[in-house]
């Protein structure tokens, strides 16, 4: 029996997802996926939480011959961390390189951005009237599951609201 006949049921997303990206990284960015999924157990969560990786810059090398040379670890963080980024570079270096397995990091440069996406506003819906909601309650008595019946029932409140705040 082959490995996907044994693996049975759903698979994390990250499995496939890795697959695809990592070599597109690698190529784009100089980077493993492994590293940035990583990169809070690498760098400890008080770091890890503060900045991310972004690329592995490699220098160019002239000749096939000419001797390794190792990469310059490009971190995006804001304010203060930059700070601490920069005091903790030796410790950072080292721990990457552990995690990677060779002297891949010889450098680490400093981009002060925004770490964590915006997180978009929900806007709120006008309330549904009494009448349809009671007619969306009752579509969804016979479920017998409670939250696939609760579920639907903000559905339906929520497509209700949106059609009448248009």
């Amino acid at each position: 029996m082959n490995d996907s006949q044994q693996r049975k049921g759903f698979r994390p997303l990250a499995d496939p997802a890795a697959g695809i990206l990592d070599p597109v990284l690698r190529k784009r960015a100089g980077i493993t996926i492994e590293l940035v999924q990583a990169w809070d157990e690498v760098v400890g969560s008080s770091l890890g939480e503060l900045s991310r990786p972004l690329k592995l810059i490699w220098p160019r090398r002239a000749r096939e011959d000419d001797p390794f040379q190792p990469a310059t670890l490009v971190i995006a963080c804001q304010g203060f961390t930059a700070m601490r980024v920069q005091h903790e570079t030796g410790e950072i270096i080292s721990r990457v390189n552990a995690f990677l397995g060779f002297a891949a990091v010889g450098r680490i440069k400093i981009e002060q951005k925004p770490v964590a996406l915006p997180v978009a506003k929900k806007r709120s819906l006008p309330p549904v009237d009494a009448e349809t909601s009671r007619k969306i309650s009752h579509a969804v008595e016979p479920i017998e599951d409670d939250g696939l019946r609760e579920a639907l029932e903000r559905l339906g409140n929520s497509i209700h609201a949106e059609r009448k705040g248009r």
